[in-house]
C-alpha cells in the first residue's frame, strides 16, 4: 500500500513538474509573438505613413484643381463625391 502511495506521489510531482516547464516555455513564446507582431507593426505603420504622404503630395503636386484640397482631390478621383 505504501508503495502505491509513493507512485501516485512521484506521479503528481512529475505532472507538476511538467506543467511548470509547460508554462515557462508557453510563456516565452508568448513574449516572442508579442515582440515580433509589435515590431511588424511598427513597420507596417511607418510604411503606410510613409506611403500616405507620398500619395499625398503628388495628388497636391499633379490631381488638385486650383483650390481643392488634397482631400476633395481624393474623394473626386474616386468617384465618392458624387
Amino acid at each position: 500500500m505504501e508503495d502505491k502511495n509513493i507512485l501516485e506521489t512521484v506521479k503528481e510531482t512529475v505532472a507538476e513538474d511538467y506543467k511548470k516547464v509547460e508554462d515557462g516555455v508557453v510563456g516565452t513564446y508568448k513574449k516572442i509573438e508579442d515582440g515580433v507582431v509589435g515590431t511588424y507593426k511598427k513597420i507596417e505603420d511607418s510604411v503606410v505613413g510613409a506611403y500616405k504622404k507620398v500619395e499625398d503630395g503628388f495628388v497636391e503636386k499633379f490631381l488638385t484643381k486650383p483650390g481643392e484640397t488634397v482631400e476633395d482631390a481624393k474623394k473626386r478621383l474616386t468617384g465618392e463625391d458624387k
